[in-house]
């Protein structure tokens, strides 16, 4: 699952924390970056923010950005469950916009079944510039 359940779990303290600080960022933050905004909530060491993260991300409600390893909330969490996510990043400013779409979905979908490929997950980075930045 992709997107934010619409039953949301019960979190722990420290997913809660987790969450809470990667709602408010305005940018993608590293799990270290995380560990130096919780060190006043108690977090000590990277294995409570990547144990917090991993729950988070099997939850729907946070997603990995492979190309900056970092991690951002889920910003259509009204949305279905997808498969499908992606993800503009500009090349100049670093803005993060996270894009859902149910026909690009069904096509990704369509495209791996054609090659005998059964899709259970994939994140689309896309880079380039955005509107302010052009």
């Amino acid at each position: 699952m992709d997107h934010f359940p619409h039953t949301p779990p019960k979190l722990t303290k420290n997913q809660a924390l987790v969450m809470k600080t990667l709602s408010k960022a305005a940018a993608p933050l590293s799990a270290y970056t995380i560990l130096d905004k919780l060190r006043d909530n108690g977090f000590r060491a990277p294995l409570q923010v990547y144990r917090a993260l991993d729950k988070l991300l099997n939850y729907g409600m946070v997603h990995r950005l492979e190309s900056m390893n970092a991690f951002v909330a889920c910003q259509h969490p009204e949305s279905e469950p997808q498969v499908m996510v992606a993800f503009t990043i500009c090349d100049s400013c670093g803005e993060v916009a996270e894009i859902s779409d149910d026909s690009f979905d069904r096509r990704l979908q369509d495209l791996a079944n054609t090659m005998g490929f059964t899709l259970t997950k994939s994140t689309v980075e896309l880079s380039g510039l955005c509107s302010t930045c052009e």
